[in-house]
């Protein structure tokens, strides 16, 4: 047999579906996101500091609704259900960019598409940690980054592709991104099966770090202080722009980074499953300081695309190993309780973190705010190698 169709027999079909759902979503997501900051730039001439607060505060609202749609879920014992309305939510919010006129309305709708994220994501990772063994974590967490990520390819590839047909018109990219969105839910619907914890018990989990195992807390405080140095990638967009990509190349510049990180979410995956998660993780955020440093002081469009397809390696190896990780030190019946914390903290700082770029972009330079985020990863390295044991 090929090896792509042995790969895909030894994936459960709920990690199987999810992944095609957020490929799709992806697919929709990503023909606006690259836009998105350009757009508000030139187009409504919105400033920096105030792009980093509705990135703020889109974050924000998604990580508030994290936690207690992960309790929830726990609490109800089901997944299907909150993330069938997390991604119908978002999908209808999508097309609403095509109207907006103000920076303030893109704050909004924002705000109305991060809601959705917000209640599927932690329901969402539950169900594909309990519909896996342990020993493929890592393979099913790298399957799903992997076809996310594809479709974070395809989204700006097709943006690419249609804006010289619509003029450069952005907003008739935003009107077409709502369609993949719909595939989407269909998926959803009609192909994705409710599996309920494992050792299911009659106690209804406490929204609470006290029941939750001490290396997972200890994890989870080295993330935090990693994000405050883990600013919105719409400032690495900016940057880009600012040393002379030209707006129709952001896209491409896009899909070569979602390329990479697609490429090597699902080996990071597998990687993590035989050296384990702690190393694939030093790995990563290794990466990522020189990645920001690089950022800090490039000068030329080659150090440009050159960081973008390193920054996709270090997404590769972590993103999806951090959930596997947050899977591995917590038990089923509190799994989306506990992703629902995680991402919940994460998306917290990532406000002031992106608020803090802004700021420290327009008052200061952008060598000073990228050499802020690289400071804060180094830190996170040490961290985990002293604090982290597992």
């Amino acid at each position: 047999m090929p090896v792509p169709y042995l790969f895909i027999m030894r994936l459960k079909k709920n990690v199987f579906v999810l992944g095609l759902v957020s490929f799709f979503t992806d697919f929709s997501t990503e023909m606006i996101y690259p836009l998105l900051p350009v757009f508000l730039s030139v187009t409504l001439g919105v400033d920096k500091a105030f792009i980093g607060l509705i990135e703020g505060i889109a974050e924000t609202t998604a990580s508030i609704l994290k936690v207690f749609s992960g309790w929830f879920s726990d609490r109800i014992k089901k997944r299907k259900l909150l993330v069938g309305i997390g991604y119908s939510l978002s999908t209808i919010a999508k097309p609403l960019f095509a109207l907006a006129q103000r920076g303030s309305h893109v704050l909004v709708i924002r705000f109305s598409d991060r809601v959705g994220k917000g209640i599927r994501t932690a329901p969402r990772d539950a169900l594909i940690a309990d519909s896996t063994p342990s020993d493929r974590m890592g393979m099913a967490f790298g399957f799903h980054r992997a076809m996310d990520t594809l479709g974070a390819v395809f989204g700006p590839l097709t943006a690419f592709l249609l804006l010289p047909l619509f003029n450069d018109n952005y907003r008739s990219i935003f009107l077409i991104s709502f369609f993949p969105a719909v595939v989407a839910i269909l998926l959803i619907v009609f192909f994705l099966k409710e599996i309920r914890p494992k050792k299911i018990t009659s106690t209804i989990p406490a929204l609470s770090l006290k029941s939750l195992p001490a290396e997972f807390k200890i994890f989870l405080l080295i993330m935090i202080i990693f994000t405050l140095g883990n600013s919105s990638d719409a400032f690495l967009l900016l940057r880009a722009q600012n040393l002379g990509v030209s707006m129709r190349l952001i896209p491409i510049l896009w899909l070569l980074f979602n390329l990479v990180y697609s490429i090597i979410s699902i080996p990071g995956g597998m990687l993590s499953d035989r050296i384990g998660r702690k190393r694939t993780i030093l790995i990563g955020f290794i990466i990522y300081t020189g990645v920001y440093f690089g950022f800090a002081f490039a000068h030329l469009t080659l150090h440009i695309w050159t960081l973008f397809a390193i920054y996709g390696i270090y997404y590769g190896l972590c993103e999806g190993v951090m959930r596997a990780y947050v899977a591995d030190l917590v038990p089923s019946p509190l799994r989306a309780t506990a992703f629902g914390i995680y991402h919940t903290a994460v998306g917290l700082t990532a406000f002031p973190a992106s608020l803090v770029m802004g700021i420290l972009w327009q008052v200061f330079s952008a060598q000073i705010a990228f050499s802020f985020g690289a400071i804060l990863s180094l830190a996170s390295v040490i961290l985990l190698l002293v604090f982290i044991r597992k």
